[in-house]
């Protein structure tokens, strides 16, 4: 069980602890309905996953003291089976991963590094609030494609890189099993302004939060809070006890105000099949 002390009127969590529950509940975690397409194997230590619409990627929550020459084979299996299969796959490294040189090997292997982030964790009580917006703006749960369709093009104003998946991956991970993802959007009139969505993750202490992309000229006005916020509140619903989300460095000043605790680094590694 994981244990928090009390300071004044704030609860103290142990960042150790937090760490060690994200890695033993959300690095290999299988979701109970998958969507179509989409194939789970396990690969030694890994979890691999293939089929989604922007690809694939890899889990695990360590590497089972793999190193040198058959590491290096590990690494060229997962090479070879997305290659054939034309996907882009990631591998996650985290800051607390070994061995040390995993991230060489990898660029080795022709994987590119993407902007690191930072693994942050809270008590859903703690985030859990009536969001607070602009007047001009109001949140929406959506469920339809239509809705998504606007959602990707949003991403696709912000964003210089190919969010043309988006929409179709929503859609078909809410076919599979809706209960298991709320999205929201926050509108003003008939623009979509940011949109955000949550993950239950079941069988765990844990939802995930992801998206919460902006609109240049709606930033600063509290709506990526308010998303948060209501997200927690749907979390609190179902019972879960803890958000997490993997933040970027803009995100994460806000997440830390809100009570979020950072637990580790993570850095994307792509691999591309070209």
């Amino acid at each position: 069980m994981m244990r928090s002390r009390r300071v004044g009127d704030m609860t103290e969590l142990d960042p150790a602890e937090l760490r060690e529950a994200y890695d033993a509940q959300l690095r290999t975690f299988v979701p109970p309905r998958l969507p179509r397409g989409v194939e789970v194997v396990r690969d030694g230590p890994l979890v691999r996953f293939t089929g989604f619409e922007n690809g694939g990627f890899v889990g695990y929550r360590d590497l089972g003291g793999l190193e040198g020459a058959a590491l290096d084979e590990l690494i060229a299996r997962q090479v070879r089976i997305f290659t054939e299969r034309g996907e882009s796959f990631e591998w996650k490294v985290h800051a607390h991963d070994h061995p040390p040189d995993l991230p060489e090997r990898l660029r080795a292997h022709g994987f590119v590094a993407e902007e690191t982030e930072t693994v942050v964790i809270a008590p859903v009580a703690t985030v859990a609030a009536p969001p607070t917006l602009p007047a001009d703006v109001t949140l929406r749960e959506v469920t339809g494609r239509p809705d998504f369709d606007r959602v990707e093009a949003m991403e696709q104003e912000i964003w210089s890189d190919d969010h043309s998946w988006m929409a179709a991956s929503l859609e078909a991970e809410r076919a599979a099993d809706p209960d298991a993802l709320t999205i929201v959007v926050a509108e003003a009139g008939d623009a979509v302004v940011c949109a955000a969505w949550v993950r239950y993750v079941a069988g765990t202490d844990f939802a995930t939060l992801w998206g919460g992309a902006t609109s240049p000229a709606w930033r600063g006005r509290g709506i990526y809070r308010g998303l948060v916020a209501y997200r927690a509140s749907l979390a609190a619903d179902r019972g879960f006890r803890y958000l997490e989300v993997d933040a970027s460095d803009d995100s994460r000043p806000i997440l830390e105000r809100l009570g979020f605790v950072p637990v580790t680094t993570t850095t994307p590694f792509i691999r591309s099949p070209r």
